[in-house]
């Protein structure tokens, strides 16, 4: 428990005040009472005496919580949230230009990615890397969805594919989106060497998650199943979309043609080295599927929640009390 202003708990200062008035009060209308003639005293038993001081008793304390209400105070509750850091990894290679979905594999994967992005809650944090023969954040992970949008339109195909640097420029951006970029650019020290991180469980660093979409044709290193075992290691779980069909098709590619197909095995590894799901897409309608089946996780997260409006329900429930058990055995109010 803590409070928003602290200093508003002196006010607790004047419940001692508060007795001694209602002690002062309470011998005058005992003094007065002697002045009408000789009353008939009962002999005081024990329960009678205990429900004198009830009554007194819990009006101090509905008072004493009202004051401290005053310092606005709040409590750290875990409150189930969905959110987490998403990195759609697109494979942005020539073979990308098939069009084996329509219009093409690339434009059809940027439609359904649109589409996820828009059904996502503004705590999930999303960033977009492209990856040909090489690797590129193009969109650091960000929960302004109009960003990533444009980010996603702003792909098209190129050369090359290396799945491999996908998942590294892909890990390397979820490492910026939780610790920040690095500090001391300009030092003229030699840089201290960066320590290995420990490995964990797959799927251990749940709030992180890497939807990797590509039709899996590897032409360049790193090896695809190494960097996912990297990923393993940081407890990153990498969801694999394949897209395009296992019959494939021909492209022309500057003056060559070229034969473009599914490759499900290499997709299918990176997924289960790491823990994730593979979904394997043969048209436009299986593509949006698979994305409403990519659930970001429901996490537990502290977050301090301010209860003054509960303390003043609970002191002006306890001065009714108070109020009423004093009508009930003393008949009349403090």
């Amino acid at each position: 428990m803590s409070f928003i202003w602290p200093a508003m708990l002196l006010a607790l200062l004047l419940l001692p005040l508060g007795l001694a008035a209602y002690a002062l009060l309470g011998r005058r209308r005992r003094g007065h009472g002697g002045a009408f003639g000789p009353l008939v005293v009962r002999p005081a038993t024990r329960s009678t005496d205990r429900r004198r001081r009830i009554p007194g008793a819990l009006l101090v304390l509905g008072f004493g919580v009202l004051l401290a209400s005053l310092a606005r105070p709040q409590s750290v509750v875990s409150l189930p949230t969905v959110e987490g850091t998403v990195i759609l990894a697109f494979d942005v290679s020539g073979s990308m230009a098939a069009t084996d979905f329509q219009p093409t594999r690339m434009e059809a994967a940027k439609a359904a990615a649109r589409a996820f992005v828009a059904r996502q809650p503004s705590t999930v944090a999303i960033g977009v890397v492209a990856f040909s023969d090489s690797g590129l954040a193009v969109q650091v992970p960000t929960h302004d969805q109009a960003t990533i949008v444009a980010a996603i339109d702003r792909l098209g195909p190129e050369r090359g594919t290396s799945v491999g640097q996908g998942i590294l420029i892909s890990l390397n951006a979820i490492e910026l989106a939780l610790n920040g970029p690095a500090t001391n650019y300009y030092s003229n020290r030699s840089p201290e060497p960066t320590p290995e991180p420990t490995p964990v469980p797959p799927g251990t660093h749940a709030p992180a998650l890497i939807v990797l979409i590509s039709d899996g044709e590897n032409n360049e290193s790193p090896d695809p199943l190494q960097a996912a075992r990297l990923a393993a290691e940081r407890g990153v779980r990498i969801d694999t979309v394949g897209i395009g069909s296992a019959a494939g098709v021909t492209l022309d590619v500057n003056g060559f043609r070229v034969h473009s197909s599914l490759d499900e095995a290499t997709l299918q590894g990176v997924a289960d080295a790491t823990g994730g799901t593979y979904f394997g897409a043969e048209n436009q309608s299986d593509l949006s599927s698979i994305y409403d089946n990519l659930d970001t996780q429901l996490v537990a997260k502290p977050q301090a929640i301010e209860v003054t409006a509960l303390f003043v329900a609970a002191g002006v429930l306890l001065l009714l009390a108070g109020a009423l058990a004093s009508l009930r055995w003393l008949g009349r109010l403090p």
